[in-house]
């Protein structure tokens, strides 16, 4: 194998797209991006669960929480009874008092919902929710958008750069980590496999199934078939909802 095609062939592996001959682009620029990425990929999973946590204390900080024995709090004390520590994960529960319908989960167990989508669901609807958003996390996703965000954003080198703790990430920077991380769309695989250990998580619990099906009924009802919130991040629901109604025979 020539040395051109040899070294387009490694940047293949590691994962850089190369379009033309190997001399028609940045080499330099290229094997730093396949870098980036192998540095991402290699990150220990005690790095990524601080990086989730420095998120997860941002965004509390950064919205209003119900409190315990506030009514949201109570109801979501009692959709959560027991799942503290749930398939493997040590899970940690709030619920942020704002009118959006929305949710959200991170690689170290933080579950987040919004009362605007507790307001409009049942209690085996948002146990639906939540179900989903576990079966992202025991899926790998979470974690795959950490890699990759770290890769594409360079935060890891500006940290080392710097000279500061490779766990702690400047503020400045955590912004930008969420919105690659929690707020970017899932895909329909990712949907798909998060739909079934919901739909799993229902019936092991004991709980409605046909909750996931009128849960995502609801959620394209009030998008209109478009929508924002929970919905540009987890989409297309009508699809989905046909897709979980075949599994309730």
């Amino acid at each position: 194998m020539e040395r051109r095609e040899m070294l387009r062939h490694c940047l293949l592996v590691l994962g850089v797209s190369v379009a033309g001959p190997v001399s028609a682009f940045d080499l330099g620029r290229a094997l730093g991006a396949a870098k980036s990425f192998t540095d991402a990929a290699t990150v220990d999973d005690g790095e990524l669960i601080a990086y989730y946590s420095q998120m997860s204390q941002e965004m509390d900080a950064g919205n209003v929480v119900a409190a315990a024995d506030s009514p949201y709090g109570k109801r979501l004390a009692k959709l959560t009874r027991g799942l503290e520590s749930h398939d493997g994960l040590d899970l940690n529960f709030k619920v942020y008092l704002t009118e959006d319908v929305n949710a959200f989960a991170m690689g170290d167990g933080t579950v987040r919902l919004y009362s605007g989508l507790m307001d409009m669901m049942s209690d085996d609807e948002v146990r639906y929710v939540i179900g989903h958003e576990i079966g992202h996390i025991k899926a790998g996703h979470s974690k795959k958008r950490m890699q990759m965000a770290l890769a594409t954003g360079g935060l890891r080198q500006a940290v080392a750069a710097s000279g500061g703790d490779a766990r702690k990430l400047a503020d400045s920077q955590l912004g930008a980590l969420f919105e690659n991380v929690v707020k970017s769309q899932h895909s329909q695989s990712n949907e798909n496999e998060a739909d079934d250990y919901a739909m799993g998580f229902l019936r092991s619990h004991g709980y409605d199934r046909q909750a996931a099906v009128s849960a995502l009924e609801k959620l394209d009802k009030l998008s209109g078939g478009g929508g924002g919130g929970w919905l540009s991040t987890h989409p297309a629901p009508a699809a989905r909802a046909a897709r979980m109604r075949t599994q309730l025979g």
